[in-house]
């Protein structure tokens, strides 16, 4: 029977979704990475005499599995080669994206904060996006409610193109007042999510979302932030990513995580205002971002 597919994709979800590796989903990437996905399934449930085929019922899983969501999204993996290219720079990657909308070559920022925020944050965020629009530069945020909302809002309303990473599977709507903010992201530009098709959101899932978009991004902007928020999390990941990270005064001044990275943290900048912001991102933008770029630039 033809598998769809391909192997190393069947052999990545048959080891992701129905092999009991007793591994973190990180151990088992790094190592499919190093051998291959095939080699690591048959590693995992090698023949034995009475069965010498042990790993035809883990494929048959995951072909239902991908024929069943091949309706509800694009399933990207890592070996996929229009996967995106950013996330394989990072030791945390997704090994697969559940994809609505239209994959192109983002260098975007993300732009983050509370959710609970203040008229003035909201300004800012929205501000921030609508003059990163107008430089067609792709706005990237978590499309939770809040500042995460204004982003996406200011940048599909000003014509721009917008990411929405998102904490649970790519069939979920959280929170479920974005829905048709949701639908217009699909529609006009990308959503993105890492987790199984009818995954709900859970207290690990945001992390994991907020990794995720930290490495999709090429810096992230945090406009505000409390002490344990999302935002705090995401601005720790993009330091670990060594993505340039932009905190506003009002981060760096309310909270002691923003002053410890504005103080110790490498490519740490602090912004005034929203025209602030946009002229660091678009200066960190036009950096090179590959060593064959970086040779070029250093020979001229």
């Amino acid at each position: 029977m033809s598998r769809v597919g391909g192997d190393e994709v069947l052999a990545l979800v048959a080891l992701l979704r129905h092999s009991n590796t007793g591994k973190s989903w990180r151990a088992l990437v790094n190592e499919v990475r190093e051998v291959g996905a095939v080699e690591m399934l048959h590693r995992e449930h090698p023949p034995t005499l009475l069965d010498l085929e042990p790993t035809t019922e883990l494929l048959d899983a995951a072909q239902h599995d991908l024929e069943a969501w091949s309706g509800l999204a694009k399933v990207l993996t890592l070996f996929d080669s229009d996967f995106p290219a950013q996330l394989r720079e990072v030791h945390d990657l997704p090994p697969l994206l559940f994809v609505r909308g239209a994959l192109a070559d983002d260098r975007g920022a993300c732009i983050v904060g509370s959710r609970q925020a203040s008229p003035a944050a909201l300004r800012f965020a929205s501000d921030v996006a609508t003059m990163l629009a107008d430089l067609q530069v792709p706005v990237i945020s978590g499309l939770a409610e809040g500042i995460d909302t204004a982003a996406h809002t200011a940048a599909l309303s000003a014509g721009g193109r917008t990411v929405a990473v998102i904490g649970t599977g790519i069939d979920k709507v959280f929170p479920k007042g974005n829905e048709k903010l949701q639908q217009q992201i699909e529609r006009d530009g990308l959503v993105l999510s890492q987790f199984w098709p009818g995954s709900n959101p859970t207290r690990a899932t945001f992390p994991m979302r907020n990794a995720t978009m930290s490495a999709y991004g090429m810096c992230t902007l945090v406009v505000t932030a409390g002490e344990q928020s999302g935002a705090r999390i995401q601005a720790r990941q993009a330091v670990a990513h060594g993505r340039p990270l932009l905190l506003t005064r009002d981060v760096v001044t309310r909270t002691e995580w923003g002053q410890e990275l504005a103080a110790s943290a490498y490519d740490v900048q602090v912004v005034s205002d929203a025209k602030d912001a946009v002229g660091a991102i678009n200066r960190i933008l036009q950096r090179p971002q590959r060593i064959d770029d970086l040779l070029v630039e250093l020979t001229q």
